[in-house]
Parts: structure tokens; C-alpha cells; sequence
């Protein structure tokens, strides 16, 4: 389960992690729940593979990995990770509106919270983003992190990247993901 902030580009990591499985010969399921996505609400990205896959939703407690693009929303879709599931998440604050306006806080120490439920790796994805250069890479930062866990190479994963980035992006996505590919796991 992929999940963020309108803007963050949870769908194009949907779409290479889905173009990766298939590359590897499993059936893949994707469904996207966009919500208020272009004004900076939460969008959710489910992807599925294995042998035979019927359905794209994830239940609540099903997923293996959930993948935050965002904090506040890592905390919001965590009931759907699965005991013994992993939670890799941008430690990068989005403001939702009403925190924007005055109208509510955001909630203090929910990393630590999360970290205490899940298996758990923080990532400042937005400074490996700047690092390789473009801001807009954090997603993929954040999927050369959860590369170091799934089954697929080095160089299915670079192939998959070349196969969906824009070439004129290509380069500097390339960069991000070997940034996140090479954190060490605290």
C-alpha cells in the first residue's frame, strides 16, 4: 500500500512497482483512491502481485508494506499493515489544511508511535530528493528504500524506473532511488 499527499507521486511509484512485478511474471493488481488529491488531500495507491491475484484492495491488516509518502498519513493508514508488516515512511510533515488555517495541530510524536506498532524505517526522503537534484524524486527515494526488501534485482528495479520515468527526469529519479537503495537499516 503506497500512500501520500496529493503531488507526491504516489501514482507513478504505483505504476513502477506494478510494472516491475509484471516484468517479473506475476499477475498484478493496481487501484488508485485519488480523493482530494490535486488540492492536497490523501491519496492511496493499492498494489498487489503473486500468482493469481483477484482483487486489488488491500483490507484493513492485509498489507505487507505500507509505503508514506507523508507522516501524518502513514499514521492514518497504518490499521492497514499487517502484524510483522513493514512501514517505511518520509518523515516529511505535509500541513493539512486545517492546520494550515489555525483550525487544528499536527499531532506530535506519531513516528514514535508508529515505530512502537510496526517494523519501521524513517526516511527524510526530501533531503535525498535535493540530493539527486529534484525535489519531486522523494517517491522515488522512497522506493530504492523499499527495494532493499523485496524480492526483484538491483537491475529489474532500474529497468522498471526507465521503463515509466520521463527521460528528461530519468536521470536524477535514477539518482534518488540508488540514494534510497543505499540507507543502511538502523
Amino acid at each position: 500500500m503506497i500512500t501520500g499527499v496529493g503531488g507526491q507521486g504516489t501514482l507513478l511509484a504505483s505504476r513502477i512497482l506494478g510494472r516491475l512485478a509484471i516484468s517479473a511474471g506475476y499477475d498484478v493488481k493496481v487501484s488508485e483512491v485519488h480523493g482530494m488529491s490535486q488540492r492536497g488531500g490523501s491519496v492511496v495507491t493499492y498494489v498487489r502481485y503473486g500468482k493469481k491475484v483477484s482483487s486489488p484492495i488491500i483490507d484493513l491488516g492485509g498489507a505487507d508494506v505500507l509505503l508514506a509518502f507523508e507522516s501524518l498519513e502513514a499514521y492514518r493508514y497504518l490499521p492497514y499493515l499487517k502484524a510483522g508488516g513493514r512501514l517505511i515512511v518520509n518523515t516529511q510533515h505535509m500541513m493539512p489544511m486545517p492546520v494550515v488555517t489555525g483550525a487544528a495541530k499536527y499531532p506530535a510524536g506519531i513516528e514514535e508511535e508508529m515505530a512502537g506498532k510496526a517494523r519501521t524505517t524513517l526516511v527524510d526522503a526530501l533531503a535525498l530528493a535535493k540530493e539527486a537534484g529534484e525535489t519531486r524524486s522523494v517517491n522515488v527515494a522512497l522506493l530504492g528504500v523499499l527495494a532493499q526488501s523485496l524480492e526483484f534485482s538491483h537491475e529489474a528495479w532500474r529497468d522498471a524506473l526507465k521503463a515509466t520515468v520521463k527521460p528528461a527526469f530519468l536521470a536524477a529519479n535514477e539518482k534518488a532511488f540508488e540514494l534510497g537503495y543505499g540507507l543502511k537499516e538502523e
